[in-house]
């Protein structure tokens, strides 16, 4: 480090398990995460640490009713700013889950008024792959010698410019779920309608676009990266709950559209994504570089 860096002092980074890029990646990038929680009747699991994707997706398949899931406590928040406080961190970014569709983020702010250094909480307004994308646009920020005010517009830089399609096998655990936000109405059983979901600015979920099968979806998802990246290519992550083949069904609908794009990485759901999103949902983060 260079001396430069020692006097500017070390920004942590502190993200939720929604970001899906899992414990190991997160921790050899030294970012720290805050785990949200699911349950399956009486037994709680840590998201990402006691619950792989693949357990927890043969658990919900075998469950008679839907888990239920909980946001962080404050204090679980206050500790972690705290012991990065202590470690030599200076300021703190925090980079989190769309507070229309989780209370995490707010647990976040009421920790960081109290915390002993400066917290800039960030809320994604976008959950999985999209909260991973900033993720690692703060990290480069950090890696470039960045401060914590360069940290923090790093990332509501993508916030502002970040869009997420995506197309779930079934409706039926968003809707149960209490997730499915403007996309309530579409959960008519309408014969293999499969709607593409956004994200809106507010950070609630809201139909894209109707179409008639999986493939379709793709298409479409595809077409819109396309359009996009007509003046530019896009930085690009793709999200699927255990379902491969669909993340090489759109990588090929992409190159057959013509979308210019730098990829990021595949991104597969964790346990409280996959309670809402259900088995088999595939989607794609983007934002123009």
């Amino acid at each position: 480090m260079t001396d430069e860096g020692i006097a500017m002092g070390k920004i942590g980074i502190v993200c939720d398990s929604t970001c899906d890029l899992g414990p190991k990646w997160l921790a050899d990038h030294d970012v720290v995460m805050v785990p949200l929680k699911v349950l399956f009747g009486d037994t709680t699991y840590l998201d990402w640490i006691d619950i792989t994707p693949e357990t927890f997706f043969d658990k919900l398949a075998a469950a008679p009713d839907l888990p239920k899931t909980s946001q962080p406590t404050p204090s679980e928040f206050a500790e972690v700013y705290q012991s990065l406080a202590d470690d030599g961190c200076t300021g703190i970014v925090s980079i989190h889950i769309t507070a229309p569709l989780s209370g995490t983020y707010e647990s976040a702010m009421m920790a960081a008024a109290n915390a002993p250094v400066p917290v800039r909480v960030i809320n994604t307004r976008i959950v999985t792959a999209g909260e991973g994308l900033v993720i690692k646009a703060a990290l480069r920020a950090r890696q470039a010698g960045g401060d914590l005010d360069a940290i923090a517009q790093a990332a509501e830089h993508v916030v502002d410019n970040l869009r997420l399609l995506f197309a779930l096998d079934t409706l039926d655990y968003l809707v149960k779920g209490g997730r499915a936000g403007k996309a309530q109405g579409l959960a008519a059983s309408l014969l293999n309608i499969k709607p593409v979901l956004t994200f809106n600015t507010e950070g609630t979920i809201e139909p894209f676009k109707k179409v008639k099968g999986t493939k379709k979806a793709i298409a479409e998802m595809a077409a819109q990266v396309a359009a996009d990246s007509v003046d530019g290519p896009v930085r690009l992550a793709i999200l699927h709950s255990i379902a491969p083949h669909l993340v090489d069904e759109l990588h090929a609908a992409l190159d057959a559209a013509g979308a210019r794009y730098e990829y990021d990485a595949d991104y597969e759901c964790g346990a409280v994504i996959g309670t809402y999103a259900g088995p088999g949902a595939v989607g794609l983060a983007y934002y123009p570089l």
